[in-house]
């Protein structure tokens, strides 16, 4: 560091230093009244600064609204306005070029097109050291140029601030009768730092700080603007900090370059629709993007983004959640739902697209529907109804939230549900819900209900003695008869007790329970139904609803809970059409040489001809006809031994007399297990 006066090199008049400097906010500092003589020039790296300050032209400004102590943002009143009245006409003496006002005199920013150098620093006699940014040309604001718009303003000093290395923040305002005529842009460090508090020391809790972040400084290196006839003009630039610059290789970390871009707001959102969060979606993003200097924000600002999303929907959520509905019923064709509000508050709401109501005409034989918490902030309860299509994959025909599971809120999802498809399934599966078994047959009055075996069959242990289940094969025994759907009800019944009295369990309170609503659960009262073995239990229904819960958590409001199920619901439907590109593209390859072989798989998928097609091959190597029976209505009864590995089992076909359509002789031949419906 040098102490003498500078040299005649450093005096030239590309780097000659001022006398005085000709701000206003600078005029009653002492320390800037000294001679140049006692200035001190730092030797600097090409990182850090030159030997002496280059500034732009000089320009000699007086007015009061550059003193002005009012903090950002406030708008100057009329009276204070009155006072700097000749703000409009302020005396402005230029010299050299239009670059300007500055606080030095004479500039060599018009020779730099790359400066090697990002600053300058010199220190005054009183020791305060101040940075100048030496940027390109083509940066600089230049006083006196008019721009259409505020954001034009606004991008063209970000874009300054970025390669000086600082940020920017909108200042003050003045007004005059009203009307915006004068606008401050600022180093985001201007304004007072906050002064230090003051604690007992002999109180423990008044010692302990807050942990800050803070970092203003009262920068005083701004440009002010001026407004009029909707032109915005640059009057004044002030580029002297008191603060260091940000080098370039730490930009990235400037608060302009952590200003998270729509594209990376957008890719938080699409991840937290996946239950990704915002410290997961960073790591993402640094990975895609080949690093951290490459990503625009850093951890935290992916924190305070989803902070803040959440914050913005606040307590509008079930407006703006209802809102997103009613503009889907408005645009999206056969679109319904419904909802109930109750004391001000969101109390029940069902949804239904158009292909989930088509997917309920031709798959909404057997409906499935249970509840699933911890979706939402709200404690809601979430209740999907669903399905089997012939993929045999989970298919969504509805949803709906309910505030409590009771049985008038079941009973309102189920008329909803009703309402939207017109039409009542064939059987409804659900658990051992009391509100839901009563609400069940109140409302679908024309469907079987049935109550999920694995539901029932998963408290065995927990109702019998384990030294019972432990000892004997009563649970194995159990399993056979329960389970086993070709059995008729009345053999069904004599087995239960022959069972019962095996073990000596005829008493036993939960098994009689069971007994008597054994209509509402024993597969073999559930025979004589189409597609009955497609579902004895609501496994898939919970599945659907597991896959509902890996994308939403119990701290999504219902906007973003509605985005997580329309995420999952279009990820079921991207499954689907994968199957039916699989089922349209694949060869037949037959294993018999029948004839049916070939058809099945012309009207099946893949999925539904695997299972047939093993009916098939058994039917035509390990199948023979032991009896045959004419019945009264000139149907003939077929009885078909089945050679299994532990026992022969006999299925009994339902021959009808040829029908005649289209020229076309057609027997129906149907199975009176109804595993599989018929075969044409």
């Amino acid at each position: 560091m040098e102490t003498n006066p500078p040299t005649s090199e450093l005096m030239s008049p590309v780097h000659s230093f001022p006398n005085r400097f000709f701000c206003s906010d600078f005029q009653n500092d002492e320390e800037f009244n000294a001679p140049a003589s006692v200035y001190t020039y730092m030797h600097v790296d090409c990182s850090r600064s030159s030997e002496a300050p280059v500034r732009s032209p000089d320009v000699v400004i007086s007015n009061n609204f550059m003193n002005s102590a009012f903090t950002d943002d406030q708008v100057m009143d009329n009276e204070e306005a009155s006072q700097d009245s000749h703000m409009q006409d302020m005396t402005v003496a230029v010299s050299g070029s239009s670059h300007g006002p500055s606080m030095f005199a004479e500039s060599s920013r018009g020779q730099l097109d790359g400066p090697s150098n990002p600053y300058f620093v010199f220190d005054t006699p009183q020791g305060t050291r101040y940075w100048i940014p030496n940027v390109a040309d083509k940066f600089i604001p230049v006083c006196g140029k008019y721009y259409p718009t505020f954001a034009d303003v606004l991008s063209m000093y970000e874009l300054y601030a970025f390669e000086a290395g600082f940020s920017v923040k909108e200042g003050q305002t003045k007004v005059w009768n009203g009307i915006p005529t004068h606008k401050y842009l600022r180093c985001s460090k201007y304004g007072k730092p906050q002064p230090k508090r003051t604690f007992d020391t002999l109180d423990e809790s008044s010692v302990k700080l807050r942990r800050t972040n803070f970092t203003w400084c009262d920068c005083k290196a701004s440009i002010l603007v001026s407004i009029s006839n909707d032109s915005y003009t640059v009057l004044s630039f002030n580029d002297i900090h008191n603060h260091e610059l940000v080098e370039s290789y730490n930009r990235d970390l400037s608060k302009i370059s952590r200003k998270l871009s729509f594209s990376t707001k957008q890719f938080i959102h699409n991840m937290s629709l996946n239950r990704i969060g915002p410290m997961r979606a960073y790591r993402c993003l640094v990975a895609l993007k080949g690093g951290h200097h490459n990503v625009n924000g850093t951890p935290v600002d992916l924190k305070n983004f989803s902070h803040q999303l959440r914050i913005f929907i606040g307590e509008r959520d079930a407006q703006v959640f209802l809102e997103r509905l009613r503009e889907r019923f408005d645009n999206l064709p056969n679109f319904y739902f419904d909802y109930t509000v109750s004391n001000g508050k969101l109390s029940f709401v069902f949804w239904a697209d158009e292909i989930s109501k088509l997917n309920y005409k031709a798959f909404g034989d057997v409906l499935a529907f249970d509840a699933t918490y911890s979706t939402n902030r709200y404690k809601m309860v979430f209740v999907p109804f669903t399905g089997v299509d012939h993929h045999f994959q989970c298919v969504t025909f509805g949803a709906g939230l309910i505030s409590t599971e009771s049985i008038e809120s079941y009973v309102w999802l189920l008329k909803a549900f009703l309402k939207a498809h017109g039409t009542q399934p064939t059987l409804v599966l659900s658990d051992q819900d009391p509100s839901m078994l009563q609400a069940v047959p109140m409302v679908f009055t024309e469907s079987r209900h049935r109550l999920c075996m694995w539901h029932i069959m998963k408290k065995l242990p927990s109702k019998i003695s384990a030294d019972v289940l432990d000892n004997t094969d009563l649970r194995s025994c159990i399993h056979r008869l329960v389970w086993n759907v070709y059995i008729k009800p009345e053999t069904f019944e004599s087995r239960w007790n022959d069972l019962l009295q095996t073990f000596g369990l005829q008493d036993h309170s939960w098994l009689n329970d069971m007994y008597n609503i054994k209509h509402l659960w024993v597969p073999t009262y559930f025979r004589e139904l189409l597609m009955c073995c497609l579902m004895k239990t609501i496994s898939r229904c919970e599945s659907s609803n597991a896959a509902f819960k890996v994308n939403s958590t119990s701290a999504n409001t219902l906007v973003q809970f509605m985005m997580c199920f329309e995420n999952r619901v279009d990820n079921q439907r991207y499954r689907q059409h994968v199957s039916e590109y699989k089922t349209s593209s694949t060869m037949f390859t037959g294993n018999t040489d029948l004839a049916i072989e070939q058809h099945a798989f012309a009207i099946y998928t893949n999925v539904v001809f695997a299972q047939v097609q093993k009916e098939i091959i058994k039917g035509k190597f390990l199948c023979y006809i032991t009896n045959q029976t004419e019945s009264s209505n000139s149907s003939l009864l077929i009885d078909v031994t089945h050679l299994d590995k532990r026992n022969n089992i006999t299925n009994v076909y339902q021959t009808n007399p040829p029908v005649a359509h289209a020229g076309i002789s057609h027997v129906s031949v149907i199975c009176v297990a109804m595993s599989f419906a018929s075969i044409d």
